[in-house]
């Protein structure tokens, strides 16, 4: 099963470890150092030009996606029920 992050973007959902609000970057610490390590690794890809609404963390890149965590929530819940 595949999850669209937006763009042109797919993730296999098996891949998936969470997904955040982008608001979550500049929330705490453990989060801004988490991000800091992914960016210093070259392991953070920007989907598409439009404005970043959540992160999407998976086992190889955090991904910054135009779509609402809540939106890819969903999505993700709806391959685990079905």
């Amino acid at each position: 099963m595949f999850i669209h992050l937006g763009g042109e973007k797919i993730i296999r959902a098996s891949e998936l470890i969470a997904i955040f609000d982008i608001s979550i970057e500049k929330s705490s610490k453990i989060s801004k150092q988490f991000i800091q390590q992914a960016l210093n690794d070259k392991k953070t890809e920007q989907i598409g030009e439009e404005d970043c609404k959540s992160l999407v963390v998976t086992k190889s890149k955090v991904y910054y996606s135009p779509i609402s965590s809540t939106t890819l929530k969903k999505r993700a819940h709806q391959l685990l029920t079905n």
